[in-house]
């Protein structure tokens, strides 16, 4: 219990920073308004035992009363309620502005930071779920930086002001109140704790309703080929009435709070008329306008105990949502350490490199250290890797790959041998375990991840297109690429010639993931942006499985123009595609078990030959 407090205390500190580092004015603001409203309201029902004992009484017992000073009275009090009123209203405003402003900057941390994790945090995690931390995570704190802390610290300040004037008033009755109040921070505590508990199991069952749903919108299209739906349901409705039994608890819980308090209160309030009647007739030391008074501020102290309390289990959810947005942003970042970039390069009139400010089609690496340039000229080597995405499972083993510049070279092999693995450890997606991989005699270790990343293209069996113009989405390859160059690439890939025939051309926006597009347009435009990177290593992932043979035959013309003078590598299940592969690797169980060009592999009649003449097939 000590170390989930601990936890959440850590948690609200973090939250405060985020308040207090942006906006230190807005705060003094709503500080200093807070207190003038609280002030003002407190003052107005203390000046009630003044109304009552020094104007209403003596006009009671006046004949002929003349109410000009009531009246005077009455204005004064309206003009303290009306400043309390005014102050309220600024509070209010500028906790919206904070608030708002606070989640802005949270969401910004967090998709930053998301932005630098490894592929491995996204190979594990659901879209749904991290998803959930930009909904329902940050709505739950929306309402707590909104409305339960500044509600919560108002409250804070009515309580201390009330409680000088309780005991400006009596203190025996003061006293009954304490009592009164620490009954209700027991019972708050006890209900409290147990709604925490359910808030935190129902943040993280939205995340797992909303993970379930957005796999089953991309895969809606399977369950209705392979009449899923029924299981579908099953399984959403054992997801989603664990969400129900948490929501319920949590909210059983939360709802008893303010009835119980609510109660309480309302017993405290009869005691302390009970007790200040006795005490005005017993000792003549109260009046009937401090009673008055009393219970006035009887009634304001127990409904702010109330209100704090209620604000738990804003706190609770918030908190909950909390652990979950700060678990993002404390993820490990990606290791980035490189000291080797990428730069531009041009050749003196002696053919010596020289860096460049701009885009020339050459490049070089350049080692920060000893200001050296080695001319990127796309020599990957692969030599003695093994690698495991877990510890004790190995996935590649003794891996050794000679890539010369302008070669190509194709991975075939059964569904998990380790195809796309290589190539996830080429971009350094993953790092190896054993060996070492060398990109033009340099080890890809010492590269800087952007810049090694630059400098290899990738085409996937999946093209994944943005919200955006076609033109935006060809420029995402090189971000200062001119409309010229890009529509160069467009042709050089054979995807000029649809582009112009849709409504505005290369303006024409693509909406989603390119769904107002063929499979075999999306993949054309996701080859013609690789053509404006100009890389010099290319990786086509099964750029060709999903589309039909018409279509595969002009992307694989478009392909074979952008591999031109490139080292490529290639993963195709389609065997037609890799004949004139300088090299092909057969791999089975993460190991190359042969290797050679397509007629070497015939001829030697091994595994390479049974997949290629249809004696074995590939799973």
């Amino acid at each position: 219990m000590s170390k989930r407090r601990k936890i959440d205390k850590h948690i609200l500190l973090r939250l405060l920073k985020y308040i207090t580092s942006n906006f230190k004015f807005e705060l003094c603001v709503i500080i200093i308004s807070i207190i003038v409203s609280s002030v003002c309201h407190v003052s107005g029902q203390l000046f009630l035992q003044k109304l009552i004992d020094d104007y209403i009484t003596p006009l009671l017992s006046t004949k002929n009363p003349v109410y000009t000073s009531l009246a005077k009275a009455i204005g004064f009090m309206a003009v303290i309620y009306l400043f309390g009123i005014i102050a309220t209203f600024l509070y209010t405003r500028v906790v919206a502005i904070v608030s708002q402003g606070v989640l802005k900057d949270i969401r910004n941390d967090m998709f930053e930071h998301m932005e630098t994790l490894p592929i491995k945090f996204f190979d594990e995690n659901s879209h749904g779920d991290i998803m959930s931390y930009y909904i329902n995570d940050t709505d739950t704190l929306r309402e707590m930086v909104s409305q339960s802390i500044p509600n919560a610290v108002n409250s804070f300040v009515i309580l201390v002001a009330v409680f000088v004037s309780m005991l400006s008033l009596n203190v025996y009755l003061t006293i009954v109140i304490i009592l009164g109040v620490l009954l209700m921070l027991r019972v708050a505590k006890m209900v409290g704790s147990k709604s925490s508990k359910y808030f935190v199991l129902r943040q993280k069952s939205v995340a797992k309703v909303n993970g379930y749903i957005e796999e089953m919108i991309d895969g809606e299209k399977v369950i209705k080929v392979f009449t899923h739906e029924e299981e579908a349901k099953k399984d959403f409705d054992k997801i989603n009435d664990e969400l129900f039994d948490n929501t319920t608890k949590a909210n059983t819980f939360a709802n008893i709070m303010m009835p119980i308090m609510g109660n309480i209160g309302y017993l405290l309030y009869v005691l302390i008329a009970i007790v200040g009647s006795f005490i005005a007739i017993k000792t003549d030391t109260l009046s009937v306008g401090a009673i008055a008074s009393f219970l006035l501020l009887t009634r304001n102290f127990t409904m702010q105990v109330n209100q704090i309390s209620q604000q738990y289990n804003s706190v609770a959810l918030a908190m909950a949502g909390s652990r979950r947005i700060f678990s993002l942003i404390d993820q490990k970042s990606e290791e980035n350490d490189g000291t080797i970039s990428l730069v531009y390069v041009r050749k003196n009139s002696n053919g010596e490199l020289v860096e460049s400010n701009t885009y020339t089609g050459l490049w070089a690496w350049k080692d920060n250290k000893n200001k050296t340039l080695t001319e990127l000229r796309g020599d990957v080597r692969l030599i003695d890797v093994d690698f495991g995405y877990e510890k004790d499972k190995q996935v590649l083993k003794n891996i050794n790959i000679y890539a010369k510049p302008g070669q190509k070279i194709a991975f075939v092999g059964a569904t998990g041998a380790g195809k796309t693995t290589i190539t996830n450890l080429i971009n350094r997606f993953y790092d190896i375990d054993a060996g070492t991989i060398l990109y033009d005699g340099i080890d890809i270790r010492k590269i800087n991840k952007n810049d090694l990343r630059k400098s290899l293209g990738m085409v996937l069996q999946e093209s994944n297109l943005f919200t955006g113009t076609i033109m935006d989405n060809l420029r995402y390859g090189r971000e200062n690429a001119t409309d010229d160059e890009c529509i160069e690439a467009a042709k050089l890939a054979n995807a000029d010639k649809f582009i112009r025939k849709l409504p505005n051309g290369y303006n024409t926006i693509i909406d989603g993931n390119g769904s107002n597009l063929s499979q075999g347009q999306r993949q054309l435009i996701a080859i013609a942006r690789c053509a404006v990177s100009n890389p010099p290593v290319m990786i086509l992932d099964e750029a060709t499985s999903s589309i039909d043979t018409r279509t595969e035959k002009i992307v694989q013309d478009g392909m074979d123009k952008l591999m031109e003078g490139r080292t490529v590598f290639v993963i195709a299940h389609r065997l037609s595609t890799v004949r004139n592969s300088q090299a092909i690797m057969v791999l089975e169980n993460g190991e190359i078990i042969e290797r050679g060009d397509h007629d070497k592999l015939i001829a030697e009649k091994g595994k390479y030959y049974q997949l290629y003449t249809g004696a074995f097939e590939l799973e």
